[in-house]
């Protein structure tokens, strides 16, 4: 019996030839307004035990590749956040939509 090798899921970019050998951003700016309420939202819904980090990194890694470079870093954790909150029920998704 051989073990398969797993298909990388969008996130996991390392070792990608075309990735390669190009240099790393260093993001120094810290969030703006946007990306403050996405923080914001989130630490809220851990703290009230809605969602977990490890449930929030689920839903962005699960983001489909062109939509995963076509969005911004919180506008990713936006998506998850909103996929995990229709999961579990406490959200309809024809009000996302």
């Amino acid at each position: 019996m051989s073990e398969e090798t797993p298909i990388p899921a969008i996130h996991d970019l390392g070792g990608a030839a075309r990735f390669r050998c190009t240099p790393v951003e260093h993001d120094e700016v810290p969030p703006d307004a946007f990306g403050k309420k996405v923080d914001a939202l989130r630490q809220i819904l851990a703290q009230k035990g809605l969602m977990t980090v490890d449930e929030l990194r689920r839903g962005i890694e699960s983001i489909p590749e062109p939509e995963y470079f076509a969005l911004g870093y919180y506008e990713r954790w936006l998506r998850s956040i909103a996929g995990l909150m229709v999961e579990k029920g406490m959200v309809a998704k024809d009000v996302l939509e």
